[in-house]
């Protein structure tokens, strides 16, 4: 007897036979999403605890985004950068008063933003602060995660990014991550040092929450050592972790802000480079730019989704529900040794399975949530990190808690 294929069983297939093996998704096939929930290709609904690594921070097909989409989608897409469009000067003006800079320049992924950024930060160690040619450094902590591109690799300390894909970009120095000393002491013994990039919160590699004053401390030595503190908010930002900023839980602004994901609500690829006039203008006509980059299109959706964030009190939604969350996780904790500890802030959260990193139980876990109808993904092995969208409400928390509970202590 034959077994009839399904629906998800052939797309899937699909993947296989024609996409490259570069991911290994959980094996199911969304169809359509509202909010906090999606649905399979067999109808099956289940609460969304990832939020595509937060870029669906507003829900899915939020109304008013999918609104402005369509409407400029029917006007005007795409001009490229070689003449003005009526969308893109009143978009920076928005970005720039919201943010608190001076310029923007608006790219497409947050990969994109993270080169933009050391691009700048290299324009600026030759031009404003002085540092020989060829000679200009950048300092990244331990665990980061950028992007897959070169430029984002070389400064990255897992073999899982790296391996066979030398050589890589010189003028990179890694630090360990909240660790202030470390810091200083690489301030201290290279002034060619133009930039520290980091994350507020480390979100790849499991959600590392770095001490309270690490944020301030890194402001402190920056200004000290004129070196640019330059924060990668992609998945931080836009109220993931209870504010505008993960930033703003310690009142630091950072001199260059990398931001995308949520910049759309997830409708459309959209990042932006946020910066003061002496770090922005180093960059000359010619010098760098992107076809997409500020189209029309991604404009209209940017301005939508931040008004979202702000009118619907997302931030602080985010950081109610996720005290919620972590007081569930921690009362789960104490009733077994399977979870080694609770991370997070806001609705960036993870747990960590007691095993070791090379333990398939993480994801035996994910695939047991899953077909109790939340969807979430492992990361580096033994962590499990939830995202849901901001949109989620107290009772929907519940359910998602209840499900993991079912499951950690089966």
């Amino acid at each position: 007897m034959v077994a009839t294929l399904t629906q998800t069983d052939y797309l899937i297939g699909l993947e296989k036979r024609y996409g490259a093996h570069n991911y290994k998704p959980v094996p199911v096939v969304i169809d359509r999403g509202e909010g906090v929930y999606v649905w399979d290709v067999e109808g099956n609904r289940y609460l969304d605890f990832l939020s595509a690594y937060s870029a669906v921070n507003q829900g899915h097909c939020h109304p008013r985004i999918v609104e402005a989409l369509v409407a400029q989608a029917q006007k005007l897409t795409l001009t490229s950068r070689a003449f003005h469009n009526s969308v893109l000067g009143e978009c920076e003006r928005f970005l720039c008063e919201y943010f608190g800079y001076d310029k923007v320049l608006m790219m497409n992924s947050g990969v994109e933003g993270g080169e933009t950024a050391l691009k700048l930060t290299r324009k600026w160690a030759y031009l404003v602060k002085g540092v020989p040619q060829n000679q200009a450094k950048t300092v990244f902590a331990s665990g980061n995660f950028w992007g897959r591109t070169l430029a984002a690799i070389s400064s990255s300390t897992d073999p899982e990014s790296t391996d066979d894909y030398g050589p890589f970009l010189p003028g990179y120095l890694t630090v360990p991550y909240n660790d202030l000393a470390a810091l200083e002491h690489t301030f201290q013994s290279d002034p060619h040092i133009a930039g520290f990039m980091v994350e507020p919160i480390q979100g790849e590699a499991g959600v590392v929450v770095p001490d309270e004053g690490y944020l301030r401390g890194v402001r402190r030595l920056c200004t000290q050592y004129n070196v640019l503190f330059i924060a990668d908010e992609v998945q931080t930002g836009l109220g993931r972790t209870g504010k505008r900023l993960a930033c703003d839980h310690e009142e630091v602004k950072p001199d260059i802000l990398v931001l995308g994901k949520a910049l759309s609500g997830g409708t459309y690829p959209v990042s932006c480079v946020l910066a003061n006039d002496e770090i922005m203008l180093t960059i000359k006509p010619g010098q760098h730019g992107s076809t997409y980059g500020g189209n029309p299109l991604a404009c209209a959706v940017a301005v939508a989704a931040l008004q979202v964030l702000e009118d619907e009190q997302l931030a602080q939604n985010a950081e109610k529900m996720g005290e919620i969350f972590r007081a569930r996780m921690r009362a789960i904790q104490q009733k077994t040794d399977l979870i080694q500890a609770v991370r997070g802030k806001g609705l960036l959260n993870a747990i960590v399975v007691n095993t070791d990193e090379d333990s398939p139980l993480a994801w035996q876990m994910v695939l047991k949530l899953k077909e109790k109808g939340l969807l979430c993904k492992q990361t580096h092995g033994n962590k499990i990190r939830f995202a849901p969208p901001l949109v989620i409400t107290e009772d929907q928390i519940h359910t998602a808690c209840d499900l993991i509970e079912e499951v950690v202590l089966a």
